[in-house]
């Protein structure tokens, strides 16, 4: 596990600091279809490309999870599960750190002191939040303030870059803020504590659509896990919404549910041969559910038998959350130090 020790440069400019690629995913659920292609796979290969970074950080915001998740032993399982994914699919936890956010409290401690610092007008104006409440979810202070904590999982541990989509820049906006605002605050423009991170756009992220056509999501109960098989798994494809053509007659492949799924999973001379059958006639959408099956289990056919080799060893899987937990924590101290000086915190208990 690496572990960066270097103090903060004289500047903010995130070009000026060791790059540190960060980010979190949310256990308020199983991982889908839409996670992974719109998340862990860029996740894990940035992980495993050592040269594009000094350091790199993914955790399980469970903390997050909280904004919806009322349920003790489902935050509990989907928490491990999520650590359980990211190992069958290939994360390599010698080449990053792997971890739980609750077992950094100095996140939340941070949290804090950015929310003393932002005005209530700039949470008011957050566009998730607003879509959040749309749809039906409570209004509760967390999902209110929830970029704040976001921001602190960046900052903390000094992140330069942000792995997000090309439509998802603005979810950095307030972090880049805060550092500013920090800096500009409690700490001379020689000294900065904090570097202004920038977005690593993603450029191969993929909008997945769920069963009903809309985009994959928890929220809407569409999905189809990452690790779903046999019965469970055909019922969901089986299940994919498409129009009413029937079966003899022409399709249009580009406008399909099912198609659009299979052009994730299928090569290229796959793809061409299916859209062909498409537009030929007496090419059902039973036909193209049938194929997606198929694609799908192979697809993770060899992360999901290891995957249950990891099931049949939790302890492995707590030893590469807590080892890099404390590798987090010893990462984030480095930067509460200084930010417990600055803002005129006493404390007892440290030297």
């Amino acid at each position: 596990m690496q572990t960066n020790t270097q103090p903060a440069p004289a500047s903010s400019d995130a070009s000026a600091f060791p790059e540190v690629v960060v980010s979190g995913i949310q256990p308020s659920g199983t991982l889908h279809l839409g996670n992974y292609f719109g998340a862990l796979r860029q996740h894990i290969a940035l992980a495993d490309d050592e040269t594009r970074r000094e350091a790199a950080y993914y955790f399980i915001v469970n903390y997050h999870a909280l904004t919806t998740l009322r349920d003790r032993e489902a935050l509990e399982r989907y928490t491990h599960d999520v650590a359980l994914d990211y190992l069958a699919l290939g994360f390599d936890p010698d080449k990053a750190h792997l971890f739980m956010q609750s077992d950094v409290p100095q996140v939340t401690e941070l949290a804090w002191i950015f929310l003393c610092l932002t005005p209530v007008s700039q949470l008011e104006k957050g566009v998730a939040y607003k879509d959040k409440v749309a749809q039906g979810l409570g209004a509760n202070g967390g999902l209110f303030t929830y970029p704040i904590l976001q921001a602190a999982d960046i900052l903390i541990y000094g992140g330069t870059r942000v792995p997000v989509g090309a439509d998802q820049k603005q979810n950095i906006e307030i972090s880049r803020d805060l550092a500013l605002r920090f800096n500009a605050e409690f700490c001379t423009e020689d000294a900065p504590v904090f570097p202004v991170p920038e977005p690593l756009i993603l450029e191969d992220v993929a909008v997945v659509p769920g069963l009903d056509g809309r985009k994959m999501s928890k929220s809407y109960g569409n999905t189809i896990g990452i690790f779903d098989e046999g019965k469970a798994l055909k019922k969901k494809v089986m299940s994919i919404v498409t129009d009413s053509t029937p079966l003899e007659e022409p399709k249009d492949p580009e406008t399909d549910n099912v198609f659009a799924l299979i052009k994730l999973f299928a090569d290229e001379t796959q793809r061409e041969e299916i859209a062909a059958a498409y537009r030929a006639g007496g090419y059902g959408y039973g036909h193209a559910k049938k194929e997606l099956l198929g694609l799908i289990t192979a697809y993770f056919a060899e992360a999901r038998e290891r995957r249950h080799e990891l099931a049949e060893h939790p302890e492995f899987v707590r030893e590469v959350l807590r080892a890099g937990g404390e590798a987090a924590r010893q990462r984030a101290e480095q930067f509460m130090e200084p930010v417990r000086e600055r803002v005129g915190l006493l404390t007892t208990y440290r030297r």
